[in-house]
């Protein structure tokens, strides 16, 4: 089984959930006591946050390039981040690294795109909502992409950084993600991208009468069918 690359810590709730749910669908997939092998760099989220707010995306890709470049001298095949919004910045590190990113947006749409569905709503924060790198990867699959208005767009975005970061995960909060989503089907949408990793800790698929896809779950079972192909 080859080596899995973690890039977490953005935040300490979903790299908790990656490195549960890996393990699980390896063991799944090799029996017995089996689990993976991998390497996490955990960055610090307030130094990343920072960058963030101050709109400097060149510290914030520094953050991750430097811990992309301590995973591939931790000898991983592949690195997979354990968050939705630094895979924007994955077309600026990969060129500095020899070891391929497993991205997070083309996990997502190689399973929309089994599913039949030709149109997704998109949940996450700013930088992903806004973004182009879903939209672009979705594309190339045939797959339109239906972003949240402002005001959806600004309360999706305030829980997730003041809440399920901080792993509180609040009936409210789920009722309103939930009145959001009706919205985006409303709007065309025939499926939601769960495009936050700790959104899927606050919803599941049951609690919504529209197919979601769980960003989190799709790219651990991407990752652990990568690490054990031969």
């Amino acid at each position: 089984m080859k080596k899995i690359g973690l890039i977490g810590g953005l935040s300490w709730v979903s790299t908790a959930e990656y490195y549960r749910r890996i393990n699980e669908i390896a063991q799944e997939a090799l029996g017995g006591a089996a689990s993976a092998r991998l390497i996490l760099e955990s960055v610090n989220r307030q130094e990343y946050s920072d960058a963030e707010s101050a709109n400097d995306n060149e510290a914030a890709c520094q953050i991750l390039l430097d811990a992309a470049k301590s995973i591939e001298r931790g000898g991983a095949a592949f690195i997979a981040m354990t968050f939705n919004g630094g895979h924007r910045f994955v077309p600026e590190i990969q060129p500095h690294i020899s070891i391929p990113f497993l991205h997070i947006a083309q996990a997502s749409a190689d399973a929309i795109k089994s599913a039949g569905i030709k149109s997704v709503g998109l949940l996450g924060v700013r930088n992903t909502m806004e973004g182009s790198f879903y939209p672009e990867i979705l594309k190339q699959h045939g797959i339109a992409t239906i972003i949240p208005n402002e005001e959806e767009k600004t309360f999706i975005h305030e829980t997730i950084i003041n809440e399920l970061v901080e792993n509180d995960f609040r009936k409210s909060t789920r009722d309103r993600y939930i009145s959001i989503i009706r919205a985006l089907r409303s709007r065309g949408a025939h499926g939601v991208i769960l495009g936050c990793t700790e959104i899927p800790l606050l919803l599941s698929e049951g609690d919504v009468d529209v197919k979601t896809f769980s960003t989190t779950e799709l790219h651990c079972k991407a990752a652990v069918k990568l690490a054990i192909e031969e």
